[in-house]
């Protein structure tokens, strides 16, 4: 989606002349904080206020205010605010309206959050049909009014305020000026103690002092009763405001929230089923389970005892309807504080059981599972299970509803909404605008914004050849995010690493041929291989119950059989089945620095030698007829893992892979894991049920941004995991020799091959291939 400043200028600079100089600086800060979609929509909506007729402050107010806003909520927002902008129109005046969109960006700032913003737009709403003659006042003043109240304590406010001055509009403009008293204490009443969007940078901060990685925290209007914080959509989902709780502030009652929280992330695996279970059930498995992640916590940070602790409840008598919740607040404790006893020995049983077998099972979800079960067990004999209802009333105000428990299964941490990829911005671009108006000539592949000429620009007489040609860059695709798998913390590090997918150089086919025609000898085995491998047309499947045609020596076998008097077997059909290979493979090419230093003992770099067994494997499967791509990379940190695709699938292997193969470089470092990642996702898009990634290196994974060895190491080890989980099976051929201390670590004990003699990997690769696929 193109969208060009010159199809909206010329009425919006008519419309309000003063943005003749600032436009185009408008629009460009906007292009940087919004996809082609939401600018189109930031634009419309300036068209939007344009043809309301409420004049030029309205429109330039939206066009300054607008980025800002979606800086903070996002550029979904946009339509919402234009909507609310246009139920106005009727209500108000264009000033109060411009008031509102002036506001817009500190609103967006203290809530934080698209929904809530969407919430105060409704409440604006509201105000205007009830009490219209506040709006003005009440702008005046949001940012007080914002800074001590939530979401919810603020349409409180309002609404007190539109239903007392309905009618009486000196008081009702003094009320919501923040001038009468009533004002005043009507807002002391609904101030709650801590705001979250006071307390959300440092809440960040105690996260990542804790597990060396960020968490996202989101506000949420926390204006009913029983409210319990939430982890959704990679989000750890928090009440706008919270109140001390005794002696613990509201602040400790935020971090307390936070670490048990991410605690569920960090020392969660997998998550549970509910099929089978009933509510009770459901609600003593989740109270196990919040013990087991809070006693990892504090086995890492013991001083997270004592905020737990201070936060747990200890009821006087009658509080509860049911005498087991007095039990269960009992239990709760002594899961967290080795040595407390309940006073019931069964439950003390078990609690000697959760500390006795937890450090065996500090990742283990089932192990709560079991536990929870045995618990509603011992309640169940005694007949002394409360309703949900009741046993929710058993409030730990820091502990969430539990219900990442049963979903984290489902959660796919590489595309979750709070986490969206930092694309890179691509406008095509006119002639002259690409001639005259380029802000950085120097500007690398990393740069926020690239223009792109899809038309050649004037020959040169004298060369013969292109401005592109001969100036402009070699195209590369937009990135793709992988996420990285962080073994210190156990949890991958979502959208982590960038890949690039470049188009490789191209040398001259005939080389290509030249290895081909100079190991006639190895290719005559190949072939000799090859000839076994290759499917052998049409067999005939017998004795089938659903076959296609019948077949004829079963039937009378069966008939005679049924004519004796004996059981006949009804397998009497036949289907004739064509032998094909349902097989996809990818041969991915380690093409880092390494691979330029000259083999001992020989001429020939480890780049040449991966080059001819590339083009010797080739020409093996073409010969098998297998689909299969030849890709290379490299990488020059996490943000830049460079991916280069020398043959594809669909492609024949001609003068074209030919000539990108001669073309190879190598260079820059080896992120395997994010290559593999990406290979996958080539791999997935093929149709063949089985589907191999043949990876070939000359050295272990390592980067130029990591320093742990171990790192990049466990994030491969992690990629073949999540390979095999979607049905792709990894083969490592290494060529160091020295890779006995890796890579069975990372590919298993039996799917690697270490080439000690580099110099026979042209003969070794397209024979491995060939016992791979049998």
């Amino acid at each position: 989606m193109k969208v060009a400043l010159d199809d909206y200028a010329p009425e919006l600079i008519k419309a309000a002349p003063e943005l003749e100089d600032s436009l185009e600086g408008l629009f460009h800060e906007a292009a940087r904080l919004m996809s082609p979609a939401g600018l189109k929509d930031y634009m419309d909506g300036a068209r939007a206020m344009n043809a309301l007729g409420k004049g030029p402050r309205l429109l330039t107010a939206y066009l300054d205010e607008m980025p800002q806003v979606v800086k903070e909520c996002g550029e979904d927002v946009i339509r919402d605010v234009v909507g609310a902008v246009m139920k106005l129109t009727s209500m108000v005046s264009g000033e109060v309206i411009t008031l509102m969109i002036s506001t817009m960006p500190g609103a967006a700032q203290r809530f934080g959050d698209p929904d809530l913003l969407r919430g105060y737009l409704a409440l604006v709403h509201r105000l205007a049909a009830n009490a219209p003659r506040g709006l003005r006042p009440m702008f005046g003043v949001l940012e007080e009014l914002l800074s001590k109240l939530t979401l919810s304590g603020l349409r409180r406010w309002v609404d007190f305020g539109a239903e007392a001055y309905r009618r009486d509009l000196p008081k009702q403009a003094d009320y919501f000026g923040l001038v009468s008293e009533d004002s005043r204490a009507v807002l002391k009443q609904e101030r709650r103690g801590t705001l979250f969007i006071d307390s959300q940078r440092r809440l960040n901060f105690y996260l990542r002092a804790f597990w060396g990685r960020d968490f996202f925290l989101r506000p949420s209007a926390a204006d009913f009763n029983g409210f319990r914080p939430f982890i959704e959509d990679g989000a750890l989902h928090l009440p706008d405001a919270v109140d001390a709780i005794g002696s613990v502030s509201g602040l400790d009652l935020y971090r307390a929230m936070c670490a048990h929280m991410a605690a569920h992330i960090v020392y969660s695996d997998r998550g549970l089923g509910q099929e089978a279970l009933n509510p009770a059930q459901i609600f003593l498995i989740g109270l196990i389970e919040d013990a087991r992640v809070e006693h990892c916590a504090i086995r890492a940070f013991p001083g997270l005892a004592t905020m737990f602790r201070a936060l747990m409840p200890e009821s006087p008598p009658k509080t509860y309807e049911h005498e087991s919740m007095y039990l269960l607040e009992k239990l709760a404790i002594a899961l967290i504080e080795p040595g407390r006893r309940t006073g019931d020995l069964e439950i003390d049983n078990l609690v000697e059981t959760f500390h006795g077998e937890v450090e065996n099972n500090l990742r283990e979800t089932m192990f709560s599972w079991s536990l929870g079960i045995e618990l509603y067990n011992l309640l169940a004999q005694r007949r002394a299970v409360p309703s949900l209802r009741v046993l929710e009333t058993l409030r730990i105000p820091y502990r969430d509803d539990n219900r990442f428990v049963w979903a984290l299964d489902g959660y796919d941490w590489d595309n979750v909404a709070y986490l969206p990829a930092q694309g890179q911005v691509r406008r095509h671009v006119g002639l002259m605008e690409f001639i005259n108006e380029v802000d950085v000539e120097t500007a690398g592949d990393d740069a926020q914004e690239v223009w792109v000429l899809s038309s050649e620009l004037f020959p040169y007489e004298d060369e013969g050849v292109s401005f592109n040609e001969s100036e402009g860059k070699t195209p590369i695709s937009d990135p793709f995010h992988y996420g990285e798998w962080d073994y210190k913390v156990q949890l991958a590090r979502p959208s982590w690493a960038t890949v690039y997918e470049h188009c490789p150089p191209q040398g001259d086919p005939e080389t290509i041929d030249t290895i081909l025609n100079a190991h006639r000898g190895i290719r005559h085995r190949i072939k000799q291989i090859v000839d076994r491998l290759r499917p052998q047309g049409v067999s005939r499947q017998r004795r089938l119950e659903d076959g296609d045609e019948l077949d004829l020596n079963a039937a009378v076998e069966a008939a005679v059989m049924q004519r004796i008097g004996m059981q006949p077997d009804m397998r009497i059909t036949m289907r004739n089945v064509i032998n094909r290979r349902d097989l996809a493979v990818l041969i991915l090419l380690d093409l880092s620095e390494s691979t330029n230093e000259t083999v001992r003992g020989s001429d020939k770099t480890v780049l040449d030698l991966t080059r001819e067994a590339s083009a010797l494997v080739a020409s093996a499967i073409e010969g098998i007829g297998d689909p299969f791509a030849i890709h290379g990379f490299a990488s020059d940190g996490r943000h830049d893992v460079q991916y280069s695709r020398f043959k594809n699938f669909e492609q024949k292997f001609g003068d074209e892979a030919k000539a990108r193969l001669a073309g190879m470089t190598g260079g820059l470092s080896t992120r395997m894991g994010a290559a593999m990642r990406h290979a996958s996702h080539h791999l997935l898009q093929r149709p063949e049920a089985h589907k191999l990634l043949l990876i070939v290196t000359d050295g272990e994974p390592a980067d130029i941004d990591e320093r742990d060895p171990q790192y990049l190491r466990m994030d491969a080890k992690k990629a073949v995991a999540e390979l095999l989980q979607i049905g792709i099976h990894s083969y490592c051929l290494t060529l160091d020799p020295e890779a006995d201390r890796y890579v069975s670590r990372i590919f298993g004990a039996n799917n690697y091959t270490i080439i000690d003699q580099v110099e026979r990997l042209p003969e070794k690769l397209p024979t491995l291939f060939a016992q791979l696929t049998k």
